[in-house]
């Protein structure tokens, strides 16, 4: 039976290589609810072994059932009913009852409300191994971060209500944020919440481009301090789908068909206050969405994941001029870069889930359980907002980065098809559209990368890359290791100009900017892969033949993998830093003579 986590050698590996063993303790609080709760584990080795089974099920599932029907839910798509109901494709309601029915809607759920209690870095394998079989149904399976976002910040009444319900998979949810005029401005949101005489909350007003807005439990944003503009009048809600909720639309759309886009009308709809007013962009929604920018960094590597893989298959089995066109010097190169990117973005990935997790859990011992000594608890304290600092620096990265690594794989996919490609008789075109999405919901890449630039320059990446660098490594990467010390050197000196330019200049080259710490904490993570201590062997293949039996440790590929990533992007780091310290101002200078008049109607 194939296994989309069996056949992945590098998701073993690095969930190997990564220890969440570590994280488990972190996030099962020492193991604590092995007491109360008979499938929480009792120690690390149990929390693995679960972890991996259900990886493995999951793996299995989305192998053997759901990826067979993606192109069915593509050509499908969704359906809006004259009683504003939507009725889904009929393989996206079949995956959803599997995945119900297989116990993973409430991956990250705590046990009290039948969840898994599972780190987020096994819940990113778990999304990328879902979106590899389809992307569109990620979409659903994805926005498990509504309910942990209710477990967070709503009352215990309003958790009890819901989440029980999230975790076995009875209800879907949705992100309701975005409006006809408010996109990723979303301090801009004008939907109107109100009280009535006996202080019960409504919502009225129009919301657009809401992914899975037909889903029965919706999270608001909202306006609910109408004579205060900007974020801090905005509050969170969560609401039932009902009567007064009305889908007026589903979008036509590039991609993702399976995943209903929705426009929605509130009228006067009831609702529940989350937490406090006033803090719903502020504290909630920003939370919300770092957890669903790591969802789509998830989502690009599993559309990246499957378009590779028949690129792959193609160019070992297609014959040009008498030879598999991988042996063409062109292609073969191409699929190299390609394959090295996705492994360079899933390290960045897990590395942010990594961080995330420790964060986390930092937090809630900090709030639950702090220590008793003054000297260990502001250690604690001090570790906890170190992580925070990274944590929000590399979600913005990974979203980024994961989002354009998926739309540079598909695109070469079709490239090594050429003209079947471009076909439906193959899947590349299906991945190619549904990959257009990633660089733009949940923030634009130009969005993340003003987020993430941010913390390049204030140090955090510095610290961060600091950290990276101070590791143990295998002695046959030390020449790599000067390559990135001379890398770090040219990000500091390039950080230091911008700064001196101002903060426009640092927003003009923001990209730049990000594009050298990313390669710096990417070459670092493959150095560390090649040092590793996990003893696994992967097969090799000879040119055009299936795999032939022959193995090397992983650990010496990923020294081949830093070799070559590394050595290839000295010369980029260079050049970027090169152009930053130009001092070309002329986006700012010359912009109406660059860009000519706006085009007459």
């Amino acid at each position: 039976m194939a296994n989309f986590y069996r056949d992945n050698d590098d998701i073993q590996f690095l969930f190997r290589h990564i220890e969440p063993g570590k994280l488990a303790a972190i996030c099962e609080e020492n193991f604590k609810f092995a007491s109360e709760f008979d499938y929480a584990p009792a120690d690390t080795d149990e929390a693995i072994q679960n972890y991996d089974m259900v990886l493995d099920s999951l793996g299995q599932l989305s192998a053997d059932f759901i990826a067979p029907r993606a192109e069915d839910v593509d050509r499908q798509g969704n359906t809006l009913n004259e009683d504003g109901s939507v009725t889904y494709a009929k393989g996206i309601s079949e995956s959803l009852e599997k995945l119900a029915k297989a116990e993973v809607m409430g991956l990250i759920l705590p046990y009290r409300f039948g969840g898994l209690n599972f780190q987020n870095l096994v819940y990113s394998m778990a999304t990328e191994i879902v979106s590899r079989a389809d992307a569109s149904l990620m979409n659903i399976f994805g926005l498990q971060g509504i309910a942990e976002t209710i477990n967070a910040f709503a009352s215990e009444e309003i958790k009890q209500k819901y989440l029980h319900d999230f975790a076995t998979g009875k209800v879907t949810g949705a992100m309701v944020l975005t409006e006809p005029d408010a996109g990723s401005d979303l301090q801009a949101v004008k939907l109107r919440a109100f009280t009535d005489d006996d202080g019960n909350w409504f919502l009225h007003g129009v919301k657009r481009f809401i992914t899975n807005g037909c889903g029965e439990v919706l999270l608001v944003l909202a306006r609910s301090e109408p004579d205060r503009a900007g974020g801090l009048g905005l509050s969170l809600f969560v609401c039932d789908r009902g009567p007064t909720v009305h889908i007026r639309r589903l979008e036509d759309k590039l991609g993702i068909h399976g995943s209903p886009t929705c426009e929605i009308f509130f009228d006067n709809t009831p609702c529940q206050l989350i937490g406090e007013r006033q803090r719903g962009l502020v504290t909630y929604v920003m939370a919300l969405m770092n957890g669903a920018r790591i969802g789509i960094a998830s989502q690009s590597l599993g559309i990246a994941e499957a378009t590779y893989r028949i690129a792959r298959d193609y160019a070992a089995s297609r014959k040009q001029f008498a030879v598999a066109i991988e042996k063409l010097p062109a292609v073969r190169d191409m699929l190299i870069d390609m394959k090295i990117a996705i492994e360079a973005s899933r390290a960045l990935l897990y590395e942010t889930s990594r961080v995330v997790d420790i964060e986390l859990g930092y937090a809630k011992r900090l709030e639950s359980n702090p220590p008793e000594d003054k000297a260990e608890a502001r250690q604690l304290k001090n570790e906890s907002r170190k992580y925070k600092r990274y944590a929000s620096m590399l979600t913005p990265m990974s979203k980024y980065y994961c989002s354009e690594m998926c739309n540079s794989i598909t695109y070469d996919s079709m490239q090594v098809l050429g003209g079947s490609g471009y076909m439906r008789d193959y899947a590349c075109e299906r991945h190619a559209r549904d990959a257009r999405i990633t660089t733009i919901y949940e923030g634009t890449s130009q969005l993340q990368v003003v987020a993430a630039v941010r913390s390049v320059c204030s140090g955090t990446a510095e610290k961060f890359i600091a950290e990276l660098a101070g590791q143990q490594f295998d002695p046959k990467v030390k020449d790599l290791l000067e390559k990135l010390a001379e890398g770090t050197e040219r990000l500091k000196s390039s950080i230091a100009f911008c700064k001196e330019a101002g903060t426009d200049y640092m927003d003009l080259y923001g990209r730049a900017l990000v594009d050298i710490a990313i390669d710096l904490i990417n070459g670092y993570l493959f150095c560390a892969q090649a040092s590793s201590k996990v003893d696994m062997e992967v097969t090799v293949a000879e040119d055009g033949q299936p795999n032939n039996g022959q193995t090397v440790p992983m650990k010496d590929r990923k020294a081949m993998i830093a070799r070559r990533y590394i050595t290839k992007n000295a010369p980029k780091i260079t050049a970027l830093a090169e152009m930053i310290r130009t001092g070309d101002r002329s986006t700012f200078t010359d912009y109406q003579a660059l860009v000519g008049p706006v085009p007459a109607e």
